[in-house]
């Protein structure tokens, strides 16, 4: 199968597996610079060829249990292979890359053709519904199931209008609350630094909407996007073998000159951030970078950043990439070391910005707790997540002189002081989940 690659939904190059195995993308002559597919593989004559599917697409690509899904269902139609899958899903994925097979209209609805082919026995537009909001996802990580909403499907039977500006995230009985934790989360960065995605929860609490942050602002313009998974050429399942040294200096190498210190200084608000809201899955598929043009590469929003360690399954998790070596939630001079070196915040800084993440949490913690007093599903989670913010705004406390906010005061208040904390029920691995990725 033969695909056409575009960006900006102009066709600038071909994506085909010849023999099967090794995959080859090659620009067309007239394709222009600008109109790159990735920031690493800018716009030449000679085609790109990679024995596995290419990073970017590989990207865009489910993993795990949904992958295994897709292979399943449509794989007796369109075939199982990378390349066939993605002649499925390409049309709807995070950035301003899509792709389609040749002759194919990149601005066809995502997947509408596709997937109602194959119902089986149900042509409905409830059941279309149901199916498109199983598969019609890919571009971004996480341990919370995600859907990119398509704009041609009507009004789905969860709570929010379908439409190519919003990503959906769905929860389960493994992670109760799970939509209202990762809200408060993303609050409390918007609250410190105002970068972060913007998040709506459902009226009863159970999905999470995220506004999408690939569009140039006040535009219908899409951003390139390439996570630091795709960026160091790792596989989705080695999202996890890297290391914050690694991220800063692949930034370096794909971010002109007088773009690293605003990108990199980002990145240290972003590990600040994991430390302190205990977010275990923070690796490098959480992290991207957006981009207009060659010039113009940043570290894309805050994203899936949410308080892991409150549930049994992750509740003994270390970091998931190590900072100097260690992966340890009591970092030292190890944490102030990497970012005076790697990302440019002296000492001073790095206290100024601890001070506001410690107050952002202190600020929003009386809407977490109203919270766990509203929804049944986050009455354990609410408690559990203000003493792991307490524990995170102590171990960021990283001279003894530092006088640091603290919310001992708001858990008595709250008469969450004897909140017993999860138990692991299994061994950790490191932040990995089974569940569905999308």
């Amino acid at each position: 199968m033969k695909l056409t690659v575009f960006v900006h939904d102009q066709p600038v190059a071909t994506l085909d597996s010849p023999d099967n195995f090794k995959h080859v993308l090659t620009y067309y002559p007239d394709a222009p610079q600008e109109l790159f597919a990735s920031l690493l593989m800018p716009v030449r004559t000679e085609s790109y060829s990679y024995p596995e599917l290419h990073p970017l697409f590989r990207m865009n690509l489910p993993e795990g249990f949904l992958l295994s899904t897709l292979q399943e269902q449509l794989g007796p139609h369109v075939g199982a292979s990378a390349l066939n899958l993605l002649s499925v899903v390409g049309r709807n994925v995070i950035g301003r890359v899509k792709v389609a097979p040749v002759g194919a209209n990149p601005k066809t609805p995502p997947l509408a053709f596709e997937l109602k082919d194959i119902l089986r026995g149900d042509n409905s537009e409830e059941a279309f519904v149901s199916l498109v909001w199983r598969f019609a996802a890919s571009g971004v990580s996480g341990v919370v199931p995600k859907f990119l909403t398509p704009n041609t499907i009507g009004e789905a039977k969860r709570g929010t209008l379908a439409t190519e500006r919003y990503i959906v995230k769905g929860t389960t009985a493994r992670l109760p609350g799970i939509a209202l934790n990762e809200h408060f989360c993303m609050k409390v960065a918007d609250r410190a630094f105002g970068y972060a995605a913007k998040t709506e929860v459902s009226d009863d609490g159970q999905a999470l909407v995220v506004h999408r942050f690939d569009y140039l602002e006040g535009s219908d313009t899409r951003l390139g996007m390439e996570d630091l998974c795709s960026l160091l050429t790792l596989r989705p399942e080695q999202k996890y073998e890297s290391t914050w040294e690694r991220v800063a200096k692949r930034i370096k190498d794909v971010t002109v000159p007088a773009g690293q210190p605003l990108a990199l200084s980002h990145l240290g608000n972003q590990l600040l951030l994991s430390y302190a809201l205990r977010n275990a899955d923070c690796h490098t598929k959480n992290i991207a970078l957006l981009y207009q043009n060659r010039d113009d590469v940043r570290l894309a929003p805050v994203y899936d950043m949410l308080t892991i360690t409150v549930y049994e399954d992750y509740c003994k998790n270390p970091p998931a990439m190590s900072v100097n070596g260690r992966s340890t939630w009591s970092p030292g001079k190890s944490l102030e070391l990497f970012l005076q070196t790697s990302c440019g915040i002296g000492a001073q800084e790095t206290r100024t910005r601890v001070e506001r993440i410690c107050e952002a949490m202190v600020d929003i913690s009386p809407e977490l707790v109203q919270a766990a007093r509203n929804y049944p599903c986050f009455e354990l989670i609410g408690p559990r997540m203000l003493h792991t913010w307490n524990e995170g705004m102590n171990s960021l406390r990283l001279k003894k002189s530092w006088s640091l906010p603290s919310l001992t005061d708001k858990i008595t208040q709250a008469g969450w002081a004897d909140v017993a904390s999860p138990k692991a029920v299994a061994t950790p691995k490191i932040g990995r989940s089974q569940l569905p990725r999308m």
